[in-house]
């Protein structure tokens, strides 16, 4: 109850003309940047953080917590229009989303799941940052590099049964996946590895150029065979009426949202992990579970598991930035810089000393949720327009797009020739019926597991004892080997059944 007080206390502080403006600004500028390949919340959060510098800080901090927050409702628009993930959390959302706007021609509808998966579990987040945020912070803390390691293990784990529909596929391209990630400097030697003798290999392969060309360009190469199809008009789905989900629709986006809602809370509070994390574990998650249509075909649940994930996962990181000052990302570490600037100090006594701004900006997050949903959802009828262009006008667009993303990232043309090669490579992964997702989470994880996993035999002087005599880490190794030996024993199982009916037979 008390945690309920404060939080009304927060509104009268939020609801202010001024904070309503702020938060509504931040809002679409979120979405402005999250739309645009190449720039993301970091580089979106750094570059407009001098404005605020005249501003009141919780004003100033309510606008950059809204930018950052709805910059994940932005990240999805080009990943289901274009097949270019605004940001790295949209990776996931392209597998279902562009197969639902294209192929199923539904973007309406394919733009109102991701908008209506990221309200909710953007909710859940909030409310689990409100009532729970110092504890769970707390909890978070508990995680050192033995438990992230086990974290990340299972997520390793799952990526080839899960993600790739061959498991044979998935583990060479998971492999693949952590070759790359494993170039350039070691992060805690400092030696380089795998360089070649090349300068710009020595930073190792940047991420979004990587993932653009992968999943960007090698669609523009797909497009080039198609240069002369005339694409389908759309007129009928363009009104945001006729982009409402059904009630069986949103029955189906109900269950994934509220599971990756609460897993990605838990993975936004966790230090290092961030949205991107969060977005694929929650992904990866749903291939537990039973969908109406096959994953990366279209289907609403893989769009309502990555979104929800990614956005209640930019809710929890706000738990272990304000209540104990570490920032679980880079735009969190913006965040903190801004905090120390305005003269705040972000720790246990944060909310003491400074209530009216702590409980400020977590309720301005409510207010942000609501009306980045409104905007969202209200430019859908606009958006889906770009899908009526046609296709010979289409490859030049998007390859601007992705030229300038990765130019954006590296400032340089090394980025751009990263796209192009790592585009045309895609392209032969996809004629060839490899999957990509596998290949991008192992990029994004292996260097998470390698620098916790060293960390842990180094605090253990290399035995592997401390992977099973902390409590936590026990249960996730359990989990872990679980993981490893089910596929194991279930084809052992079958085997043996279809050895008893063949011997029944005869």
């Amino acid at each position: 109850m008390e945690n309920f007080e404060l939080l009304l206390r927060g509104f009268s502080v939020s609801l202010t003309p001024a904070n309503i403006g702020a938060a509504f600004l931040g809002a679409i500028l979120g979405l402005i940047v999250g739309a645009m390949p190449g720039i993301g919340s970091l580089a979106g959060v750094a570059l407009l953080l001098p404005l605020t510098y005249k501003f009141n800080p919780t004003t100033a901090i309510i606008m950059l917590g809204a930018l950052y927050y709805s910059n994940m409702y932005g990240g999805s628009f080009s990943a289901i229009l274009l097949n270019i993930p605004g940001d790295s959390p949209a990776v996931m959302t392209a597998l279902d989303g562009y197969p639902m706007a294209k192929k199923r021609k539904r973007p309406g509808q394919a733009l109102f799941t991701a908008n209506m998966a990221s309200f909710i579990g953007g909710t859940i987040g909030i409310i689990i940052l409100t009532f729970a945020g110092p504890a769970l912070a707390n909890f978070g803390l508990k995680f050192g590099p033995s438990e992230m390691t086990a974290v990340l293990l299972i997520a390793m784990t799952s990526i080839s049964w899960l993600v790739g529909e061959n498991p044979i596929k998935g583990v060479v391209i998971t492999m693949l996946g952590i070759l790359l990630a494993s170039m350039g400097m070691d992060t805690l030697s400092g030696s380089p590895r795998y360089d070649f003798g090349n300068m710009y290999l020595l930073g190792g392969i940047p991420f979004t150029p990587f993932v653009i060309g992968t999943v960007g360009f090698s669609q523009v190469i797909s497009l080039i065979n198609e240069r002369d199809v005339k694409t389908e008009k759309i007129d009928a789905k363009l009104s945001i009426k006729g982009s409402i989900l059904t009630k069986r629709e949103f029955k189906r986006l109900l269950p994934p949202a509220i599971r990756s809602g609460l897993l990605g809370t838990f993975v936004g509070v966790l230090p290092g992990a961030g949205a991107t994390t969060g977005s694929f574990m929650g992904y990866a998650v749903q291939k537990r579970f039973k969908s109406e249509e096959e994953l990366g075909t279209g289907a609403v649940e893989g769009i309502a598991a990555c979104e929800a994930a990614n956005n209640a996962a930019a809710a929890g990181a706000f738990a272990p930035l304000l209540a104990l000052g570490i920032p679980g990302s880079g735009t969190g570490a913006v965040l903190l810089g801004g905090l120390m600037m305005w003269g705040l100090n972000p720790g246990p006594l944060l909310f003491q000393n400074e209530p009216d701004f702590a409980w400020g900006l977590i309720s301005s997050l409510f207010l942000s949720n609501i009306l980045t949903l409104i905007v969202a959802t209200g430019i859908i009828p606009f958006l889906t327009k770009i899908l009526s262009v046609p296709t010979k006008y289409m490859i030049p667009i998007i390859t601007v797009v992705c030229v300038v993303g990765s130019y954006s990232t590296t400032y340089s043309m090394y980025g751009v020739l990263v796209m192009l090669l790592s585009g045309i490579f895609g392209y032969f992964m996809q004629k060839n019926d490899y999957p990509t997702a596998p290949m991008l989470l192992s990029f994004v994880l292996s260097p998470l597991l390698e620098s916790n996993m060293r960390k842990a035999f180094i605090i253990s002087g290399g035995s592997l004892s401390i992977f099973f005599t902390r409590p936590i880490t026990l249960v996730l190794m359990l989990i872990f080997l679980f993981f490893i030996t089910f596929p194991i024993i279930r084809g052992a199982v079958s085997k043996a059944k279809n050895y008893k009916q063949r011997s029944r037979m005869a």
